[in-house]
């Protein structure tokens, strides 16, 4: 195909592209959403033709900024960045175009400005050291071991058994499998190599004299290599005196240092080829147990195979399995009030079995027996603490291993602050049922984290969410039509598709995709399509969605009519749904039914909220009235609506007097709110129901109470401050810089452009 051909036809698929984000969806159903995999497969075949792409995509972006088609921009500045990462060579003419139109993003608002900026550092490196971004993600996708880039990442898809079919859990389970199977350490290592050679000579690099040189070498030898190219690269990224021609002249060396002696490849100079860009490490997991999230992220940060610095955590987690971990990080969880010691602070007063278990004998070890050891540990204070609950990284770290510099006479080393090198990609696959289990996870890892912190200094933490509906669940909804539609189970998927076209157009269309490709029967076709697509679109997900969509968690206390039975409190997500409880006892029905005849069906309730008004003050309502049921919705129908409010639905009963006798008519009454409290006045009892969630359904209530969940860490802080402070209404000192709410943060590709 001549190059004007070509270019005629990448031009008229990214404006297809663009079509679909405006309503207009392909003739051909099927391929809706394949448009952006579809045109990225069509370079990976011919990676020669990634500039004729990246300079149409510049183009479409210049001309989408003039005439302020600003939904345009996102998804073009997307496909152009996964276009220049993968692209085997790319001049630095095309990067500085890339580079100065993202710094015309900065005077946008959010998000332009954000991910202008975001793009804006990446590229300033990328011109510098050319195959950078691309080193980096293979490097910390693949947890390549490398001291300048010491960065790890992996991706958890959490799937409920209950509400996805076997079919597709098996599918996923497989595919994933495949994935992490197909790229060995020294594959990924070479591939890193020689695409950091071609990025940086061109045409010039011997591609398969390269290839043949890797093959021969050792996995050792490999490895000295690619921790060279590695150095190489980032020396030159981070070196603001560095520029580009200086980072070719020590690739050079490299190259030639690695080709040696060996003669010229069989392929001819001058031809860009494509080197793969591995799959990330994916992980699959059914989510069958309440804190199996939790333990996944301990076991990444922390495996069972490695040996990690010493804490409080643990001692050496080299000789326990996962249980023994587990169980500890419970202990230590647990408030301590006070220690009695018993111990003089002189070492000759210990026995000899507190003595370490592999210290060697020698006459050093028994004159250090003879110093004082420090006789009192210094416990963090609150202050500490909370910063380091907030920051991650700035608070006191691991316990130092300072007891041999204690012996010789050496004064202790502070500890170094933790680094999160470590980032939790979490990919949540079904509706919002499964959403609502991870608010619930999410809430009981804060708790955990406030008790004692071990993930937030040392993980970045991600969610990510892909609608799947199969109609298969064996778990009923708590929906009270006969039969939940999709947009129903997905109000989520819903919101963020209407805030983020790129989510709705990438994202949303696999609702019903991956269910009719698991299920397709085996061929070769099959084995193609759910082997690339679905693994290749969720890997553009990960890589690409930055921008969080935060959603507020509720917090809801449940009274039961039995007063020897405690509140039960729990949290959701997206909705709250109260009916009444069908009478059991025969005493019960004849009063239900002679309390329906002369004041109708339902339940006689009491409501008190606080009024949602334009100035943000808070404005208590007080109601009573006879109701059927309520429903409580977090999740607006409208993205111009406040994300931060409750939109509930009482379902009202009117008595109606008339010449005819007396009837009654069901009033649907709304109102906003964050905090509402609604209780049974003639003790007859109701059902919450949380998340349409059958399996979280709550029997017998009289009275339940909503309000916003608060972040853990800021009620343990309130309370510290409270106990020291006169103003206790009042945030004062650290409590005034701590967030409030807990909010669930969901990355999609734009977050809300507005």
């Amino acid at each position: 195909m001549e190059s004007t051909e070509v270019e005629s036809d990448i031009l008229r698929r990214v404006r297809t592209l663009l079509r679909e984000l405006d309503g207009h969806h392909p003739a051909c159903q099927r391929d809706r959403g394949m448009l952006r995999w579809t045109l990225h497969k069509k370079i990976d075949q011919n990676p020669s033709n990634s500039s004729i792409l990246v300079r149409i995509l510049v183009k479409e972006l210049e001309r989408a900024e003039r005439s302020d088609y600003r939904h345009y921009i996102i998804p073009l500045l997307h496909t152009l960045m996964y276009t220049l990462i993968k692209a085997p060579c790319t001049s630095d003419e095309l990067c500085s175009r890339v580079y100065d139109f993202c710094k015309k993003l900065l005077t946008l608002p959010k998000p332009f400005c954000t991910i202008g900026l975001d793009y804006a550092v990446r590229l300033k490196m990328e011109k510098t050291a050319p195959g950078m971004l691309y080193q980096r993600m293979v490097i910390s996708e693949q947890s390549l071991k490398s001291d300048p880039y010491p960065y790890q990442e992996k991706i958890f898809i959490f799937a409920d058994p209950e509400l996805l079919s076997e079919a597709i859990c098996n599918a996923l389970v497989t595919d994933t499998q495949a994935a992490r199977l197909s790229q060995s350490p020294r594959a990924c290592m070479c591939y890193v190599i020689i695409h950091a050679m071609q990025a940086a000579l061109g045409e010039g690099c011997d591609l398969s004299g390269l290839r043949m040189s890797l093959q021969d070498m050792s996995m050792s030898e490999v490895e000295h290599w690619f921790q060279q190219v590695v150095a190489a690269v980032e020396c030159a990224g981070s070196e603001a005196s560095v520029d580009r021609g200086q980072h070719v002249e020590r690739l050079e060396k490299i190259y030639c240092a690695l080709l040696g002696s060996l003669p010229p490849g069989d392929a001819p100079l001058g031809r860009l080829q494509g080197i793969p860009l591995p799959n990330p490490n994916i992980s699959f997991h059914l989510w069958k147990e309440d804190d199996q999230l939790w333990k996944e992220l301990v076991l990444f940060i922390r495996p069972l195979s490695q040996s990690c610095e010493p804490d409080r955590l643990s001692q050496d987690l080299d000789n326990f399995e996962i249980q023994d971990i587990i169980s500890e990080c419970e202990c230590c969880e647990q408030t301590r009030f006070s220690v009695l010691s018993t111990d003089s602070g002189i070492e000759r007063d210990l026995p000899l079995a507190a003595e370490e278990p592999f210290a060697p004998c020698s006459a050093d070890t028994e004159q250090s027996r003879l110093q004082r050891k420090g006789g009192i540990k210094k416990k963090p204070s609150p202050l500490e603490s909370m910063a380091f609950l907030q920051t991650g990284c700035n608070g006191p770290g691991a316990k130092p291993a300072a007891k041999a510099q204690k012996r010789t006479g050496v004064p202790a080393k502070p500890p170094a602050p933790l680094q999160r090198l470590h980032t939790a990609r979490v990919v949540l696959l079904g509706d919002d049922r499964v959403l609502g289990r991870l608010a619930q996870a999410y809430h009981s890892l804060r708790k955990r984290e406030t008790r004692r912190v071990f993930l937030t200094p040392r993980l970045n933490l991600q969610f990510y969410y892909i609608p799947v509906v199969t109609g298969q669940s064996s778990v009923p909804t708590a929906v009270t039509h006969d039969a939940a539609s999709p947009e129903e189970l997905c109000e989520v998927a819903g919101y963020l598709g209407r805030a983020d076209p790129w989510y709705e157009s990438n994202i949303n269309t696999l609702c019903h995709m991956i269910p009719k490709l698991a299920t397709m029967p085996s061929s070769p076709s099959k084995h193609l399509v759910t082997d690339l697509f679905i693994t290749d679109v969720i890997a553009y997900y990960v890589r690409m969605g930055a921008q969080p969509v935060c959603f507020q968690v509720y917090t809801v206390k449940v009274f039961f009519n039995d007063p020897a039975l405690e509140p039960a409190e729990d949290v959701f997500l997206t909705e709250l749904c109260a009916q009444v409880q069908d009478s059991i006892s025969h005493r019960e029905l004849n009063l239900t039914k002679k309390k329906t005849t002369l004041e109708g069906p339902g339940i006689d309730l009491a409501v008190t909220y606080k009024k949602v008004v334009v100035s943000d003050r808070a404005k208590e309502v007080s109601a009573s009235l006879r109701s059927t049921g309520l429903v409580m919705k977090a999740i607006p129908a409208d993205e111009a609506e406040d994300l931060l409010c409750l939109n509930v639905n009482i379902t009202e009963i009117i008595k109606i007097n008339n010449l005819s006798g007396r009837s009654f008519s069901a009033v649907a009454n709304r109102l906003k709110t964050r905090d509402i409290k609604i209780r049974s006045t003639e003790q007859r009892p109701f059902t919450v129901c949380l998340d349409k969630d059958s399996r979280r359904t709550y029997r017998n209530v009289i009275s339940v109470e909503v309000s916003p969940c608060l972040e853990p860490s800021y009620c343990l802080q309130k309370t510290r401050t409270m106990k020291s402070s006169v103003h206790e209404a009042e945030d004062v000192g650290l409590v005034k810089y701590m967030p409030k709410s807990l909010l669930l943060p969901i990355n999609t590709f734009a977050g809300v452009i507005q």
